[in-house]
């Protein structure tokens, strides 16, 4: 039986989300988390074919149809780890699964390492832990950050004079997807402005991340979930190079044919990741 698509607006105590909400209301309860600069929309493709789950897809914070955060806030990975707790806490979910794709990907493992009693399943697509970096980068690190924050008022958002020529640009974007995947994010990613159209994302979400984990300390948290985990790495997407780090986690994976957007680039990628996840949330 298929259910339509529910878009809902959940305000939490500091912000406040949009989300879409695919199956049927008594499904497995998942929360579905997209990549960086993406939306909702990530998961356009493949949730419709996830048999008796209540997806709930965010719009992450600053993308899409969600809130912004307020001036002098951030966008860490554990402030979206946060969000996503308080959105279990609206929904009255102790326990609940994960399904997350790149940044997203990234969320949801530490969420499922952090709080592990809290997560029933972790679903990942071609992401798994946070960039890292050695210790003694730390201090440089920040300095380029902060002086990145400081030149933030002086970078404007581009302008593009049709729909056309920015679905084109993010079709060519830091991650190329196909012309569809493109379309369906600026569904919910474009917003009308004087001379044309802008992205919705806030600026902040390009800025480099003043902080970043050791290896050792990002693997802590692969070695604390507790939960069936299992990731789909993409065979032309960014993991499926890092051999020796994917031979260290101790999840199930699986190699699908496709880019990093494999889920959302077209109905056959989709349908090869909902296979492999429909198989996953079914075995006791």
């Amino acid at each position: 039986m298929n259910h339509p698509v529910e878009e809902v607006r959940l305000t939490l105590p500091h912000i406040e989300l949009a989300a879409h909400l695919f199956g049927p209301e008594d499904g497995m309860p998942v929360i579905a988390l997209h990549g960086w600069l993406d939306n909702a929309n990530s998961f356009a493709r493949l949730a419709p074919k996830l048999h008796n789950l209540r997806i709930i897809a965010l719009d992450m914070a600053g993308h899409g149809h969600s809130g912004h955060r307020p001036s002098g806030a951030g966008y860490a990975m554990w402030d979206y780890a946060h969000d996503v707790l308080q959105v279990a806490e609206q929904l009255g979910l102790q326990r609940f699964a994960l399904l997350g794709h790149s940044m997203g990907a990234i969320a949801s493992l530490i969420i499922a390492g952090s709080l592990p009693e809290r997560v029933t399943h972790l679903a990942l697509i071609d992401g798994i832990i946070p960039p890292t970096d050695k210790a003694e980068n730390a201090a440089e690190r920040m300095g380029m950050a902060l002086q990145a924050q400081l030149d933030l008022r002086e970078k404007r958002k581009p302008v593009y004079a049709t729909l056309d020529r920015a679905i084109e640009a993010r079709m060519k974007g830091l991650v190329a997807v196909s012309r569809e995947a493109a379309e369906l994010l600026a569904q919910r990613g474009l917003m009308p402005v004087p001379g044309g159209y802008t992205w919705r994302t806030d600026n902040r979400l390009t800025l480099p991340s003043p902080l970043r984990l050791t290896t050792e300390q990002a693997m802590a948290f692969v070695q604390r979930v507790s939960c069936p985990a299992k990731l789909v790495v993409a065979a032309d997407g960014m993991l499926a190079k890092h051999e020796e780090l994917l031979e260290r986690l101790p999840f199930s994976r699986e190699q699908l044919p496709g880019g990093h957007h494999l889920h959302l680039n077209d109905e056959a990628g989709a349908d090869l990741v909902a296979d492999c996840f429909n198989r996953f949330f079914t075995v006791p």
